[in-house]
This record gives C-alpha cells, structure tokens and sequence, in this order.
C-alpha cells in the first residue's frame, strides 16, 4: 500500500508540474545577489524552461528567450514569505481546538489581487497559512504567486513538504476558553490539548500499523481502526512527513511545546512570530527548531508586549534559522525593508539580511533545494530592483516566477485585476484597517454582544 500511495503521490506531482506554464528569460549585466555566493557584478542570469541554466557573462539568448538589460540594476531571488494569508477565501475553522483534517488548500483564491500585490513587493512565494484560533489548525499550502492563472491547482508549489498550523497562547484560550466555555482556557490546557491529540494519533498509528503488518498473515484476524482523517494528519506529524509551523510569543511556551515535541519524537518544527525567541535564542539553535517573526511589531496585545527589534539579529547570531515574515497583505510588499531593519538594529550584513527574506525561509518551508537563491537548477524565481533592495530607496521594478514575468512595472496596466467589476466601491481607509493581520478571519462570530 506504501509504494501504491507513492507512485499515486509522484504521478499528483508530475501530472501539476506538468501542467504549470515556464518561460524563458536573459536577464543581462546585472549586479547578481546571489544570497548563497556573493555578489556577481555585471553578470547575467539565463532561466530556460522555468530553471535558471547558467550564471555567467557574455550568455546569449536562446531563440523565443525574452531579454532583459539590467544594467544599473540588482538582481536577487525572488522573496519568500514563511507567513502569509493571501490567496485564501478563508483562514480559520474556529469550531474545534484541534482541526487538523481541515486544509487551507481546498480554500485557494487565485483571484486575489493581493497576489499581484505581493508581486510588486518583489515576492514570488508564500506559505498561505490556516489561522490561530485552535491549538491544532488546519494544514497549510505553500504556493507560487503565478498570477493571471485563474486554476487553484496552478497556484501550488507541487513537491512542497506538507505543513500544518499550531497556536498557543490568547488567540486559542480566547476563542475555545473564553468563547466557548470549553478547553482550552489556560495555557496548560493547550499543552494538554496538544499531548492528548499526539497520544490520541500515536495509539491510532499504532493500532492501523499493527493491522496492515497482519492483515496478510494467515488466520489473521485482527480489525483496521475507522479510518479517522484527523488522526491520520496527526500520525503524519508523528511520522514527519508534516512540518509544524506555530504561532508563538512567549519564551516560556516555545519551550513548552519543544518539550514536547522531544517526547514524541517529532523533530520538525518553526515558530511563527516568536517575539521573545530572543530569550531561548541557544534553546532553539540546540533544538534545530525555526524561528519566523516580525522585524520590529510588537505590544498589539498583552502577551505581545515584549519583544525587542534586535530579535532577528539575536537569532540569527546565536544559529537559528531565522525568517522575516509579513502575516500582512501590507507588510509583504516590502518585506525588503522589514528585512534591512535588522541591519540598522544588529548590524546583520547584506547576505544575512537577504537570507532572512529568501534562503532562510525556503529551508523553513523545506523548499531551499529549488528556491531562495540564484543558482544553477533551481527555479527561475527572480526579482529586479531599481537600487539596492536594502536600502530605503530600493523599488522592485520586475518580478519572475518560473520564467516569466508576473509583475512589470514599467509596462503593466494600472489595474490588474483579473475580473475587475466597475462598480465595485473600495473605501481604501477601511481596506487599510482589515487587512492587518489575518490570523483571526473568521473567528468575529465567537465574539459579538
């Protein structure tokens, strides 16, 4: 049954690769911030059928190839965003402290102007997130911002390792506890929530590993566990085909739930936000656990009250493999600028800085084989800026997904709307408040009068 449920996997994976559009492209006399080795002055980036083939000087064009002259301009890989809701009609199922049958995969906008947003934020991948009303979440979906596609299945990075939502702390005590008067209310009772669902999928994976290694015995007589998706997505963060990704603030609860995650063996696992990760900086570097926060936001709650802007500085110097991320449709078109924060509060240089917006948060997603840098065989994801992308007079002037270009400042129509209805009304004021942070959508029922 193993090997059936690989061949099916691996043909899913062909059959979307398949299926995704990949251009050619000649990106000429750039200066190359290749993030993982230095920087190449006057140098060209050639991406054939969707893979950068060669980095060099002197590189011709294939035939049908587009060229690009970068003169003057610097060429980096395409952003990467560890924490992101966009693309996603909806973000929480608020209904249970532990959802983890629920994927936010089934839910994908490719509509989503937001997308095309991103893209001129220089941004060409997300990990769209479920939300953090539940101690367990939904799983997630990493995905490519081909925009104009209007196929959900063409938005996903096919082959990306499955992912999956935990949260601690106020946002799941407030809407389970609080809301409905069920566990959890404290912060125990999210660490109980999370030890009993792993004792709950250990005993079923247990229960259905026994019955498959029998089933073809003779005179067995033994009964496979009801099939229970839930406990089947659990069993698979046991197994570590799922990669956790929680949203965290406090240092005491980071440590918890590494101590937990050491009891049950599970050895793949990123914090989100973890505004005092500063705190077990050596903690999370011995662990091996990531760390995926915010450059400088913090006190827009009570458990977020403390953090310092030093914070990626301070992990990445202590060994951790540190992300900035936007959890903001605002914040991730110039997640560039988050990034250089980190240099003016911990004086991380270029590459450090870079990698907090490409390397680091691909090797998080477990993606950084093809992606969050520029070399050869890896996939053309590439962003042009106008100026140094660190620098606050840096302007991303063209965005490269697979090959071809999904964002062109220069040449793009002034609405890029996919299906723009000219008689939708925006109130931009109200827009701007709603879209801060959407770890919550979906949740306001729990909390009207």
């Amino acid at each position: 049954m193993k090997k059936i449920n690989i061949i099916i996997a691996l043909l899913l994976t062909v059959t979307f690769v398949m299926a995704q559009e990949k251009g050619s492209v000649l990106i000429k006399n750039g200066t190359v911030l290749t993030v993982t080795n230095g920087t190449l002055e006057n140098t060209d980036v050639l991406i054939r059928d969707g893979k950068i083939s060669k980095i060099g000087t002197g590189l011709s064009a294939p035939s049908g190839a587009k060229t690009i002259d970068a003169n003057g301009m610097y060429v980096m890989p395409g952003i990467i965003d560890a924490h992101s809701h966009l693309a996603l009609d909806a973000v929480n199922e608020a209904t249970n402290p532990v959802t983890a049958e629920v994927w936010v995969g089934d839910a994908l906008n490719p509509l989503d102007v937001g997308i095309y947003q991103a893209l001129a934020g220089g941004v060409t991948s997300a990990h769209s997130m479920h939300g953090s009303a539940n101690a367990i979440g939904g799983q997630c979906e990493t995905v490519k911002f081909r925009y104009g596609e209007i196929d959900p299945d063409k938005m996903r990075m096919a082959g990306a390792p499955r992912t999956i939502k935990f949260a601690l702390g106020e946002n799941p005590t407030r809407v389970h506890g609080s809301g409905n008067g069920i566990l959890p209310r404290t912060r125990m009772g999210v660490e109980h929530v999370i030890r009993s669902s792993f004792q709950q999928a250990k005993e079923y994976m247990q229960a259905m590993d026994k019955y498959n290694a029998g089933k073809g015995k003779k005179g067995f007589k033994g009964k496979a566990p009801a099939y229970d998706l839930r406990m089947e997505t659990l069993a698979d963060i046991l197994r570590g085909d799922i990669i956790i990704h929680c949203h965290s603030y406090r240092a005491d609860e980071i440590y918890m739930l590494m101590k937990v995650c050491e009891d049950f063996g599970i050895k793949r696992l990123v914090f989100q936000h973890v505004n005092e990760g500063f705190k077990v900086a050596p903690e999370l570097a011995k662990w091996g656990a990531g760390a995926s926060i915010f450059a400088d936001w913090w006190a827009y709650k009570f458990e977020v009250y403390y953090s310092t802007a030093y914070n990626a500085a301070i992990l990445t110097k202590n060994g951790v493999t540190t992300s900035i991320n936007s959890d903001s449709g605002e914040l991730i078109r110039h997640l560039y600028h988050e990034a250089a924060k980190s240099q003016r509060y911990g004086g991380l240089t270029d590459d450090e800085a870079l990698s907090l917006i490409t390397i680091n948060p691909a090797k998080q997603l477990g993606i950084a084989s093809r992606v969050g840098s520029l070399e050869e065989g890896k996939e053309g994801d590439v962003a042009i800026f106008k100026n140094h992308p660190l620098s606050i007079y840096g302007v991303p002037m063209m965005t490269i997904v697979d090959g071809i270009v999904r964002f062109d400042r220069e040449n793009d129509a002034d609405d890029m709307r996919i299906y723009p209805d000219p008689e939708e009304k925006i109130d931009v004021t109200h827009w701007q408040a709603e879209d801060h942070d959407r770890c919550m959508q979906n949740t306001e029922f729990l909390f009207h009068e």
